[in-house]
């Protein structure tokens, strides 16, 4: 489906926040959309927090507008509908897990069975079922950040921001915890991710941006936002001067593999450039056997963002 066709979860235009005298984000804008994960990613430093913490409220933007789920930030029926975890969740440790997410489940409205049935099914939702009666004081790290996600998701919300989701957890627990947002994502929860794991962000989000020193410097789908082409590998036969003349009306570059028979190294400027490579071998009657691309990880476009961005200073 087209973005035009998709209603947004969360709007940002021309947001600018000034801390007396420091500039920490400027004329930041960029949509989500419903249904989808979003990996909002940049350096320590770079404006991830203020932008997060006007999401939620906690902050008044300098200037520009934001938007939840289709009304303002500071309408309170929009921040009804959403869940937050922070990226340093600090609960009140003498209360039992279950007594945590009541508290804030009453906040949402839900009381007697409802609420009872809410607790339980939120912590069974993040692996701590059976923990109910266990003090938060005595909850390791790992543990917190599931019972942080638990609360977040108490409300059934529209909309979860998450900062950090799997500081503290294991491999095991940031396994699990990847799951469980594929299984919020499939039932139609949007997902905003505010994260340094690049693996969890690129197995998980449809779309990314990158920020630094309180700027966006690109959104949009990872493999969208690379500059250099990209490049197939192809073992197709046979290779004559029909075929290469007809890659090379749709290719950026066409070059055979040394002297291995049958393979060549195609450049694309993206996905459907291989679908027309694919379908320029198969209109000159040549049989492709294989077609891979060269995988460009979100590691080295978050690098490669941020080098050139500093490098223009």
């Amino acid at each position: 489906m087209a973005n035009d066709d998709l209603l947004p979860a969360i709007e940002v235009k021309g947001l600018r926040k000034v801390y007396k005298q420091l500039v920490a984000v400027d004329d930041v804008s960029f949509t989500m959309y419903r249904g989808e994960a979003f990996g909002f990613l940049g350096p320590n430093g770079a404006g991830k927090s203020t932008v997060v913490k006007v999401l939620t409220g906690l902050v008044a933007p300098t200037r520009g507008s934001v938007r939840i789920l289709g009304l303002p930030v500071s309408d309170r029926k929009a921040r009804r509908r959403i869940g937050y975890l922070p990226e340093l969740p600090s609960f009140h440790r003498w209360l039992e897990a279950k007594e945590f997410l009541e508290f804030h489940g009453r906040m949402y409205g839900l009381r007697g069975m409802q609420l009872e049935k809410r607790c339980r099914e939120v912590l069974a939702l993040v692996g701590l079922a059976g923990r109910d009666r266990q003090k938060l004081g005595t909850f390791s790290k790992g543990m917190m950040q599931r019972i942080g996600l638990a609360q977040a998701l108490i409300n059934r919300p529209d909309l979860v921001l998450l900062d950090e989701l799997v500081s503290g957890l294991d491999p095991v627990g940031q396994r699990d915890m990847r799951d469980l947002l594929r299984q919020l994502k499939s039932e139609g929860m949007s997902i905003f991710l505010n994260s340094h794991q690049l693996a969890d962000v690129e197995a998980l989000c449809d779309r990314v941006a990158i920020i630094n020193e309180g700027r966006i410097l690109k959104v949009g789908a990872p493999q969208s936002l690379f500059d250099e082409p990209l490049v197939l590998e192809m073992r197709v036969s046979p290779i004559n001067q029909e075929l290469l003349h007809r890659l090379g009306l749709v290719a950026l570059a066409v070059r055979q593999e040394g002297n291995t028979p049958c393979s060549l190294l195609v450049e694309v400027r993206d996905e459907e450039g291989a679908a027309d490579v694919a379908a320029a071998v198969h209109e000159c009657g040549a049989r492709l056997y294989s077609m891979a691309s060269h995988h460009r990880s979100l590691e080295q476009l978050f690098l490669q963002t941020i080098d050139e961005s500093r490098r223009r200073e």
